[in-house]
């Protein structure tokens, strides 16, 4: 251990020999670690901006003229389940949530906003293999669509050996495939049915992400509530007992995550709603429930207002300082209700 302790010493002094020599080489060494870090900064500054709204009928219409097929229904909700998939992945800085060195490992705002749009991307890409692609429960899921989805649920923090954006990629092959097919009037094999109980199946999901987000979002403050798990049936159990009332509360260092996460999820939300109307519209005006889409997408566009605050502010609900959680929570539960509503609308003859 002496020894050991001797050699190290040793190997300190001849490194405060060398640094106190290095005269030119030292400066050098400083300058290149300060405009590094400098390029870092104005990088991750840059790769911090959010990707804008895009027009979802223009931007199928493109893709179909690129292919050279028609716009048939279903090819604008695919288009446009591809189209965020893109946007995701090539944005400004890339896909950021695998990244580890600076200044992608740095950031956490944009690699959350990520995540809400993946879950987006993952539930639609179940739905369209489960239920909008298929006429009934016993009929044969599409072959590209089988691929498309699990490679969409690939781990999204893997950085190599396979990297996130290659899988991603891969599914947005077989989802390009499906698309191909699904507008080939000679491959009747793909299709898309737009049906009001596919919408309807869907819509459930997307109900339960909503008020995930949502009561995340509340907790921002803190508040007291009861234990409701078990409301409304008398026979009901669960594993391990809970106590009645709970204190929910998300962390400090969480709340920034948990807004940006919710605010790409509306962002991927509002895209595909929006495709739906353009899909779904014969179905949507039959049940006189077109309206109520229209105004869901204009709830989960209000979230994507600028941020004008240098951060997310958490103050409290009544308080002097603005607390952007509940500013979003807000906008993500009427969202949610007016989804309650429109599947009521779509259940009705």
């Amino acid at each position: 251990m002496g020894k050991l302790s001797e050699q190290f010493q040793d190997y300190r002094e001849r490194a405060k020999d060398w640094w106190a020599d290095a005269g030119f080489g030292r400066n050098a060494i400083l300058l290149a670690a300060g405009a590094y870090l400098l390029i870092c900064l104005v990088l991750g500054f840059f790769w911090s901006a959010e990707p804008d709204m895009f027009a979802v009928k223009a931007k199928a219409d493109e893709r179909a003229a690129v292919m050279g097929v028609d716009n048939v229904i279903g090819f604008t909700t695919t288009a446009t389940l591809m189209e965020i998939t893109e946007t995701m992945l090539y944005k400004r800085g890339g896909y950021l949530s695998n990244d580890v060195l600076p200044p992608g490992v740095w950031l956490d705002n944009i690699p959350n906003w990520e995540y809400g749009v993946l879950v987006q991307v993952r539930d639609f890409a179940r739905a369209l293999r489960k239920d909008f692609s298929r006429s009934q429960s016993q009929s044969t899921e599409d072959k590209d669509l089988s691929v498309a989805e699990p490679q969409l649920h690939f781990d999204s923090n893997s950085w190599a050996v396979p990297s996130s954006e290659a899988e991603y990629e891969h599914g947005l092959k077989a989802l390009n495939n499906y698309l191909r097919r699904l507008a080939d009037p000679k491959e009747p094999t793909a299709q898309f049915y737009a049906r009001a109980d596919n919408l309807r199946q869907w819509l459930f999901d997307v109900e339960t992400r909503l008020g995930s987000l949502s009561q995340r979002l509340s907790a921002s403050v803190g508040r007291p509530r009861l234990n409701t798990d078990l409301a409304g049936e008398p026979n009901a159990q669960q594993s391990t007992p809970a106590d009645y009332d709970q204190e929910v509360k998300t962390p400090w260092n969480q709340i920034d995550d948990v807004f940006y996460e919710a605010r790409g999820s509306a962002w991927a939300l509002a895209h595909i709603l929006r495709a739906i109307e353009v899909d779904f519209r014969d179905v949507l005006v039959k049940k006189n429930a077109l309206v109520s889409l229209r105004q869901i997408i204009r709830e989960l566009e209000a979230t994507q207002e600028p941020i004008w605050a240098p951060m997310v502010m958490n103050g409290s609900g009544f308080g002097l300082f603005a607390n952007h959680s509940l500013v979003m929570a807000s906008y993500i539960s009427r969202a949610n209700a007016a989804i309650l509503d429109l599947r009521e609308l779509l259940s009705q003859g």
